[in-house]
């Protein structure tokens, strides 16, 4: 059988999103393009084909080898930037499905969200903001966009991924998340914030807890790990410490998904909202209910007190600061050391941000290698 021409298959993508989306859901007939223009794909809509530029990118393969929360050394249990990555994504497609929102916009989303982090994460983010804080600082969530429009080579026609407007400005939105502006993120993006909170309240407990950071008890007298107990208690009886820790996670992760997709689907019947641009008038609609909202408060203040600042954390912390900014300050005064394609930059954008941009896209292990190589006796 002959393949249907293009204009039939795009038709096919658009007739099935008319058919599962709601009329709010961002549809890939409404795409504003790509900042480089190119013909549709003969049988993957325009947020497909995101999706699928960002898994090929080398960016999402080095986030395999960046610390989430705990380094490598620590053991290898606990999630690292990828799987991180996969989590959030698989929580924000169960949110956009149920919502009738465009699933593969939400993937592309979620999958990129944390392209831009640095090696060590946050500790290795706040080192470079130092040693950049001359030429505007740095944020993972803005150097993920310079990854995506600028330092991806994979496509002869153009630089980065060339991927939708809709990712791009996505992304965008998570530079500054406290900027006010009359248009909200769409629903999509929405999402994918909502995820990435309950990833990481969840799944940052159960890696200290793995390496005996916290003890199951500790996190038991937190309000929202009782609740979820309590929740547990009276579907099972008799659990092991292990069994009991598996279910607590399991239905924390239920809990809060649920009560999202209660609350912001009640409020999107509430709307009466006929498209995606009137759901970006609306206010804020993705968005826990204000109990678990403060419970959820709770936790992470107990995360920050007993688990970010905790002295083996902070000890890596600081090992790894000390380390980039030295990096930092041996690669300014001898930029012969930047790869061809970094030092091919420095005339576009300065010599510090391009060493930063090099730094950047280090893995933990890479970065390891090249300061004992290069920079110590």
């Amino acid at each position: 059988m002959n393949a249907p021409p293009n204009a039939a298959r795009d038709d096919m993508i658009l007739a099935r999103e008319r058919l599962l989306l709601a009329p709010y859901a961002m549809h890939s007939a409404d795409t504003a393009g790509r900042k480089h223009p190119e013909p549709p794909h003969p049988y993957r809509g325009p947020f497909q084909r995101d999706r699928d530029r960002i898994v090929h990118s080398a960016a999402y393969r080095r986030l395999s080898s960046k610390m989430q929360v705990f380094t490598g050394e620590m053991g290898d249990y606990h999630r690292t930037r990828l799987t991180h990555t996969h989590e959030v994504a698989s929580v924000a497609r169960t949110l956009g499905r149920a919502l009738k929102l465009n699933e593969d916009l939400v993937e592309a989303l979620a999958l990129a969200h944390d392209l831009g982090h640095p090696p060590f994460g946050h500790a290795g983010e706040d080192a470079l903001d130092e040693c950049l804080a001359d030429e505007g600082g740095f944020s993972h969530n803005r150097h993920a966009l310079r990854l995506v429009e600028e330092l991806e080579r994979r496509y002869p026609e153009f630089p980065g991924l060339n991927l939708s407007l809709e990712v791009l400005e996505g992304q965008a939105t998570r530079v500054d998340k406290s900027a006010a502006t009359a248009r909200r993120p769409l629903l999509e993006a929405q999402v994918v914030e909502a995820a990435d909170s309950v990833a990481y309240d969840t799944h940052d407990a159960d890696d200290a807890l793995e390496l005996g950071l916290l003890s199951l008890p500790e996190l038991l007298a937190v309000p929202l790990w009782c609740e979820a107990a309590k929740r547990v208690g009276v579907r099972y009886a008799a659990l092991s410490e292990k069994e009991l820790k598996r279910a607590v996670l399991h239905e924390l992760i239920d809990w809060q998904a649920g009560d999202l997709v209660a609350r912001v689907g009640a409020r999107l019947a509430e709307g009466d909202l006929a498209s995606a641009d009137d759901a970006r008038r609306a206010a804020w609609l993705v968005e826990a209910s204000p109990a678990l909202v403060e419970l959820k408060r709770e936790l992470e203040v107990f995360l920050r007190d007993r688990v970010y600042r905790h002295p083996n954390v902070l000890r890596v912390r600081r090992d790894a600061q000390a380390m980039l900014h030295e990096m930092f300050a041996g690669y300014a005064l001898r930029p012969d050391l930047l790869p061809a394609s970094f030092a091919g930059r420095v005339e576009k954008v300065g010599l510090r941000r391009s060493v930063g941009d090099y730094l950047a896209g280090m893995t933990d292990r890479y970065a390891q290698q090249e300061y004992r190589r290069l920079f110590t006796p």
